[in-house]
């Protein structure tokens, strides 16, 4: 459907409350024994999972009030940035989620089916979709275009699907970012979506000093079945909406040549091939 084409992942961030970070993420996502969360020596209680994510780039206050889909999305936003060493300004940015803030959202729902005249305007402002891309917008003062989208089960893949073809076609790294929330009240009933869930990718149309792996991506229009979730970590954020992130996240994890399938619908998918940058060749401008 679309001929194979070579990108490169610059710079790469998952949190989830259990694995608050890349480096804890990497390790039990390849099945490793994740570092502790505090000392275990004796000194001090290993800490508890972190129940929501703090970006720097909010103020306290801010943070307080933000909701916990625009914290995901700032966290790992932020991490893969600096882990790319890309300017956050100049970057375009593509936002996915499957449903955005489902708190916030059964929230809305309640006031308006009890009172309606209670229904709050900063709840009804971080219930838009695109919520977290403006917050990311102000807050790293990017004039860039940025998409927010959502694809149901598949809206990872359709992200990873836009933001690879805005890089190649203009040439210039791109921001994805995909999360999701826990369905809460009267949602949780008819939404699976659990925990919270995000990963952050840096995308870029050439290797430069700080690529990590190659991917070439094919969209194909024949069906194809969801990776296996091999590692007990993956398994555990499978309940999550953003669930169909995790394949490209444990290839990531795994540091080593990976082919996998992500599909976009019952005949169509999109076909990867990973390879990290430490087994090729250097490239003219690293020379």
């Amino acid at each position: 459907m679309t001929a194979p084409r070579t990108l490169f992942v610059d710079g790469v961030a998952l949190w989830s409350p259990a694995l608050p970070g890349w480096p804890a993420a990497r390790a039990a996502l390849r099945g490793e024994a994740s570092a502790p969360l505090a000392p275990s020596d004796g000194t001090a209680a290993p800490a508890a999972p972190v129940r929501r994510p703090a970006p720097t780039m909010l103020a306290a206050n801010e943070r307080r009030r933000a909701p916990d889909s625009v914290l995901l999305a700032l966290e790992v936003a932020s991490a893969a940035v600096a882990d790319s060493g890309h300017d956050a300004a100049a970057l375009a940015s593509v936002f996915t989620s499957a449903h955005g803030d489902l708190p916030i959202i059964d929230a809305l729902c309640t006031t308006l089916a009890g009172d309606p005249l209670l229904l709050s305007p900063t709840r009804f402002h971080h219930s838009v979709h695109n919520a977290a891309s403006g917050y990311w917008a102000i807050g790293s003062g990017s004039r860039a275009a940025s998409t927010a989208l959502a694809a149901f089960d598949h809206s990872f893949a359709y992200g990873l699907l836009d933001a690879a073809g805005l890089c190649a076609a203009d040439d210039e790294p791109v921001l994805l970012v995909a999360f999701d929330t826990e369905a809460t009240g009267g949602l949780a009933s008819v939404n699976r979506s659990r925990g919270l869930l995000a990963l952050a990718l840096v995308l870029a149309p050439q290797r430069g000093p700080r690529s990590r792996w190659a991917l070439q991506w094919q969209a194909l229009a024949e069906p194809a079945q969801a990776p296996p979730l091999r590692s007990p970590a993956a398994r555990a954020l499978a309940g999550n909406a953003m669930a169909d992130a995790l394949p490209l996240a444990q290839a990531l994890a795994a540091e080593i040549a990976t082919a996998l399938a992500l599909p976009l619908g019952p005949s169509l998918h999109l076909a990867l091939e990973l390879q990290p940058c430490s087994t090729l060749p250097p490239s003219a401008n690293e020379a």
